[in-house]
């Protein structure tokens, strides 16, 4: 094995006590500044410096290195912590506004120069371990980062369909997912490119789910548009050998052969174009040498996996499955009588489960519950008693409680008749709707809250679809979340939270999850109930989360990219939500402070300001068989009622 004088910086390298200088096993990295060789650096500036006769001038080097860049590291961490921050990571600066000021109906001012894209750094570092708090920060980034994109993307969707080429200024016939990442790029809001990760990314977990392929280079787990092998070249690494990152395994190659833990990975190259059948021999070059390189140094590799998707709006949708190792490589004759190379790679032990896992276990369960779970916990196909769209089971494998089942499940909140004022003064719009003369698109802001396919395009203080007032049909594109559940949700016993919901399929950023309903009192009737048992739900305290979705501003802060102010904006919710005798899926909804379902007010069947409904939507892309939490507004910890 060849031998180098150095091995990945350690982003938790601590200079005290004294780093051990182990033989070299990975590539080398190259100094950025030598200090002097007679003149060590001291870890502990308590204590005297001797210098070990055994030591040699360029260990000293080296260590030296290790120890200013890791210094410089956390200094440079430290001060984007705020020491007072109690538990939620602090908001992100915004961007740097771009040279000139665009004009108020231009998205990017041709005139302007844009800035250069960062360059991709050489330097190859790994994140060994975290703090809770520091998983915290870094996820709330990654979250920002992905919302953004997803904020961005829309945005241009929808300007494209308006045909509206004049307020981005790219032309048409562009794809809105690659405009979206280079608009980010432009203005340095990729993650992760001043320096390549080695190993896990910092904010992203195994089983985080993607829809596109641009959105992984934007958070920096996977750099490719196209290739599967993600590596650092050898041009640009620090020893002269390319190093691998990661991969993308999704059926590309004929050759693959996947049993989840243990993967036998085709390299790239030689293959039929817009087919999975080889032309042409492999060749050792490029990522191929990368994941033989990788081998050799036993650098771990990420590994993500691509599955055919309807809920997604590409076909595809892409999971994080976490940390493999290559133990073996060889090259052999493929299916199509040509050269191939093949890598063995195995999962690293002590991971979460693989995402993978969950989204072949969450179809069987869609297609059959029963025999999916031979070994029992399934206490109820669907305690909602057939009012959704979906079964709601119930589960519980701990213990014999069956508390979900004990209420009358309530699919709509019930008003008292006095309570809320119907007023009229619907939409005209006689056979369907559009944004241009449409009422309820004037009462959001001149625009429709949703996009073609339903997704709640960015949150807003109150959402007007179109409803019982209206003229338009049901399949008008401005209602949505009055048609009830569109996901397979299952109420299940969890050892932490008590009970819990989580979904069966993918759901998407902005997508309509379900409404919570109860008995709605008025605050005096709330305040009576609350005498007997606090059993009630306080709209007006769950913070406001949905300033999060789809807010594009945090990335383009400039005139013109967001509708205008509502006509009315509403005032604080003024009633309670009694579920002492009646509740549906949403009563079991975890509390969390870092939730991935938030709460949107919105009017369709009445237009009194006071009384919206309460409905949940998703803020990310959330993987099957995760848990759904929403901020109640109650501190920490906390469970569903």
């Amino acid at each position: 094995m060849d031998s180098y004088p150095a091995l990945f910086l350690d982003l938790n390298v601590l200079p005290d006590p004294p780093l051990l200088l182990t033989p070299k096993i990975e590539p080398k990295i190259e100094p950025l500044e030598t200090p002097s060789p007679t003149t060590p650096l001291n870890p502990n500036p308590n204590t005297s410096t001797s210098v070990d006769p055994d030591i040699t001038p360029d260990e000293v080097s080296i260590y030296s290195d290790f120890l200013r860049l890791s210094q410089l590291f956390r200094a440079a961490y430290a001060d984007r912590l705020d020491p007072s921050f109690p538990g939620e990571p602090p908001p992100l600066p915004l961007p740097p506004p771009p040279p000139s000021t665009p004009s108020s109906t231009a998205l990017v001012d041709p005139s302007s120069k844009a800035p250069k894209k960062p360059p991709r750094s050489a330097e190859m570092v790994r994140v060994s371990s975290m703090t809770p708090r520091d998983g915290l920060y870094f996820r709330a980034v990654v979250r920002r980062a992905r919302a953004s994109y997803e904020a961005l993307r829309l945005l241009l969707v929808r300007l494209d369909a308006r045909e509206d080429t004049s307020v981005w200024g790219f032309g048409r016939r562009n794809r809105a997912d690659l405009k979206a990442a280079a608009l980010m790029a432009d203005r340095g809001l990729w993650l992760n490119r001043d320096r390549r990760i080695i190993g896990p990314i910092p904010g992203v977990h195994v089983g985080d789910v993607f829809f596109f392929r641009m959105e992984l280079c934007v958070i920096g787990l996977h750099g490719q548009v196209q290739a599967g092998i993600d590596y650092v070249p050898a041009n640009r690494a620090q020893g002269g050998e390319p190093i691998a990152t990661s991969i993308i395994v999704s059926g590309g190659y004929e050759d693959d052969e996947d049993s989840g833990d243990v993967l036998v990975y085709t390299g790239h190259g030689g293959k039929e174009r817009n087919n999975c059948r080889q032309a042409v021999d492999q060749k050792l070059e490029s990522g191929n040498l990368a994941l033989e390189r990788s081998m050799h140094y036993g650098i771990e590799v990420r590994v993500i996996r691509g599955f055919k998707s309807e809920r997604s709006p590409t076909g595809k949708v892409y999971v994080y499955d976490g940390l493999y190792r290559i133990v073996d490589y060889w090259l052999a004759v493929g299916k199509s009588g040509f050269n191939v190379y093949k890598y063995r790679l195995v999962r690293i032990p002590d991971q979460p489960e693989m995402g993978s896992l969950a989204l072949r276990f969450a179809e069987e369960m869609r297609s059959d519950p029963v025999k999916a779970r031979p070994l029992g916990g399934l206490m109820s196909l669907d305690i909602s008693n057939g009012l959704e769209n979906f079964p709601v089971l119930l589960f519980n494998d701990i213990d014999d409680d069956q508390t979900p089942m004990l209420f009358e499940y309530a699919v709509r909140p019930v008003y008292p008749p006095f309570m809320v004022q119907q007023l009229g003064g619907g939409c005209d719009c006689v056979g369907g709707c559009s944004e241009k003369g449409c009422l309820c698109a004037v009462r959001n802001g001149g625009e429709f809250a949703y996009d073609s396919s339903g997704v709640l395009m960015k949150g807003r203080p109150m959402v007007f679809e179109c409803g019982r007032f209206c003229r338009c049909p049901m399949s008008c594109p401005n209602r949505v979340s009055q048609k009830g559940v569109k996901h397979r949700l299952e109420v299940f016993r969890s050892r932490e939270t008590g009970w819990g919901v989580r979904s069966l399929d993918v759901i998407r950023a902005g997508e309509f999850v379900c409404e919570f309903t109860g008995l709605i009192l008025t605050r005096q009737q709330a305040e009576i109930v609350a005498m007997n048992g606090d059993s009630l739900v306080y709209p007006d305290r769950f913070p406001q989360r949905w300033v999060e979705l789809g807010d594009v501003l945090q990335v383009l802060p400039i005139n013109g990219c967001q509708s205008s102010a509502l006509v009315t904006m509403p005032l604080a919710p003024d009633f309670s939500i009694d579920v002492s005798t009646m509740r549906n899926v949403a009563c079991y909804f975890s509390h969390s402070n870092n939730p991935n379902i938030m709460v949107q007010f919105v009017l369709f069947d009445h237009y009194d300001l006071m009384y919206p409904h309460v409905m949940l939507f998703a803020m990310e892309n959330v993987p099957p068989l995760t848990e759904l939490s929403i901020d109640y507004g109650v501190g920490d910890g906390g469970e569903g009622l």
